[in-house]
């Protein structure tokens, strides 16, 4: 009996982890000073952008607050805490290569790799991201 309770509480451990790791990169992700967004699903790839529906279901997007503009995320590969990442800007004028990195349970980093640089419009002008942006996981989604 007591080598089935053990046996249990292992099976139990390890179905919480796994689920765990598959929230990972399952998440909203939001960055105050810029007022931007992450909406992920890197797993299932089926986020589906607002009002641009005809592009299908996607790893995520990039967005911006009171505004339709955003980059969909093309292309996600998650290796441990890291997801390396292909996106495009809605046009599918531009695009790049980034880094999504997991720092701890609330904390994310997007780093710009090659490509163009990341740009959301902002009062009526371009606005550029810097190369390296953190992104906070609300506490409750």
């Amino acid at each position: 009996m007591r080598a089935i309770l053990i046996s249990l509480c292992a099976l139990w451990s390890f179905v919480t982890y796994a689920q765990d790791d598959k929230t990972t990169f399952h998440t909203y992700l939001y960055n105050k000073e810029y007022k931007v967004y992450l909406r992920i699903n890197f797993y299932d790839q089926d986020v589906i952008i607002p009002d641009q529906d005809l592009l299908g279901p996607l790893p995520g997007y990039l967005g911006k607050e009171r505004n339709s503009f955003c980059w969909p995320i093309v292309s996600a590969k998650v290796k441990g805490n890291k997801a390396h990442l292909q996106m495009v800007n809605d046009y599918g004028s531009e695009d790049l290569e980034a880094t999504l990195t997991r720092e701890n349970d609330s904390i994310y980093v997007l780093k710009q790799g090659k490509g163009s640089t990341l740009k959301v419009p902002n009062d009526g002008k371009w606005q550029k991201l810097p190369s390296t942006l953190p992104f906070v996981r609300p506490k409750r989604q």
